[in-house]
């Protein structure tokens, strides 16, 4: 039987902003789906792939050789439609300032080169800034806070030519082009936060010395230490770390510590770290086994490190990284009552000590001094009893599995595989 001891008078630390997503549900131009976003609460939406005439430099600034200065030289047309539909829904936008992924760059690549002037391209991006938080160009006052330069720029390195679908240029070019960039957006907009650079993995942590010597995983690390070594050297700012992660939960735990504390001995320590693309075993999306694996990456990450998480993806449409809706109705899946009882434990601010004796059982609980509640996830193959101490008798109770989205359930005794359970407490 598996113990779980709660003291809600102890606060470990404030609730974190763990459940933000990628894409938005979006069909086409129509946001039909965005309140799904507003009523579980979620708080940022990575803009990356969106594709479609929207926010890609290239996209919003479709010849390079034009006058930055300019207003005529910028189509801002799509993206004030998806900025502004997320800001209706209450969802800030997290931009990314690069390219979306050329998944056939190796037939041909039309944006991976480094821009042919760096100087530039920053203007571009002050540009781009300054029409949504700034009003610039008959634009808006926004106030988005994090503005991340390039995704995945590591993904391109010597031997694997045919993985360069969204940065064809050197380690070094980029780590330029970082440079040149944040100093120029800094120094006109101090109140943004600016990073990067969407690391693609660290799968080489988990190697073998034989298989990792020489791969590709060795060299996004190797791309990463050099990263930080030359910002260092010519003191780029940095406001956030941002990496990526398709693991399972136990590896995913051990890579926010590892990347934690390389910060911390590169002298980053005090930096955000966001995982801002994840998803775990996405071939399974649909089922409660996907929700399970999710949700107790989410919960551990809440005990861990990083600071911001954006799961990957609420697209629509018939792609499995669109883990949270089923492509065919539209409808949500049940991860997506996940997400909404996630941010239950969310809204009361404060995470409270709890303590699991049990093998894979996942769990946080939160409080606002007042309301008191608990979420707790199964991912082992068997059920398990449990049993609750230090809080008094069930207030509400809610379970998420195969067949109940979020559904309410008498007080609960035995927690089966791959189930999720929401407490209210009395």
């Amino acid at each position: 039987m598996a113990k779980i001891t709660l003291d809600f008078t102890k606060i470990e630390k404030p609730m974190k902003p763990l459940h933000g997503v990628g894409q938005p549900p979006r069909d086409g131009i129509y946001d039909d789906l965005f309140h799904y976003l507003t009523e579980a609460g979620i708080p940022y939406s990575r803009l990356h792939d969106v594709a479609n005439h929207m926010v890609d430099i290239p996209e919003v600034f479709p010849n390079f050789d034009a006058d930055v200065n300019d207003p005529a030289s910028y189509d801002f047309v799509f993206t004030d439609w998806l900025l502004g539909s997320l800001m209706k829904a209450k969802c800030e936008p997290y931009y990314r300032l690069g390219i979306t992924i050329e998944n056939h760059a190796d037939m041909k690549a039309y944006h991976t080169a480094p821009p042919k002037d760096f100087q530039k391209w920053a203007e571009i991006c002050e540009h781009i800034i300054a029409h949504y938080n700034h009003g610039w160009a008959n634009g808006f006052h926004y106030n988005i806070t994090y503005w991340e330069i390039w995704n995945e720029p590591d993904g391109t390195v010597p031997g694997f030519p045919y993985k360069a679908e969204l940065w064809s240029g050197t380690p070094e070019q980029f780590y330029e082009l970082y440079d040149v960039a944040a100093k120029h957006l800094k120094k006109k907009f101090p109140e943004i936060k600016v990073g990067g650079y969407a690391a693609t993995a660290f799968r080489g942590l988990f190697m073998t010395p034989e298989e990792y010597k020489g791969s590709r995983e060795e060299l996004f690390i190797k791309f990463f230490e050099g990263f930080f070594d030359y910002i260092k050297a010519h003191g780029s700012p940095i406001d956030f770390f941002s990496w990526h992660s398709y693991n399972t939960v136990k590896k995913m735990i051990y890579l926010d510590k590892w990347v934690h504390e390389q910060l911390e001995a590169r002298g980053y320590g005090k930096i955000e770290t966001h995982i801002n693309e994840w998803n775990p075993w996405h071939d399974l999306r649909g089922c409660a086994r996907h929700a399970a694996q999710v949700m107790s990456c989410m919960l551990s990450m809440q005990r861990g490190y990083t600071d911001k998480m954006m799961f990957y993806d609420a697209r629509v449409g018939a792609c499995s990284y669109g883990g949270l809706f089923n492509p065919m109705t539209f409808k949500p899946f049940p991860l997506y009552y996940g997400f909404v009882a996630f941010n239950e434990l969310y809204n009361l601010g404060n995470q409270a000590e709890m303590v699991i004796e049990g093998e894979d059982l996942y769990g946080i609980s939160a409080t606002d001094g007042k309301t008191k509640r608990t979420m707790l996830v199964n991912m082992s193959l068997e059920p398990q009893k449990i049993t609750f101490e230090g809080v008094g008798k069930f207030k509400h109770a809610w379970v998420i599995d195969d067949d109940h989205l979020l559904s309410w359930t008498p007080d609960i005794t035995t927690l089966k595989t791959y189930q999720i359970l929401l407490v209210e407490w009395e």
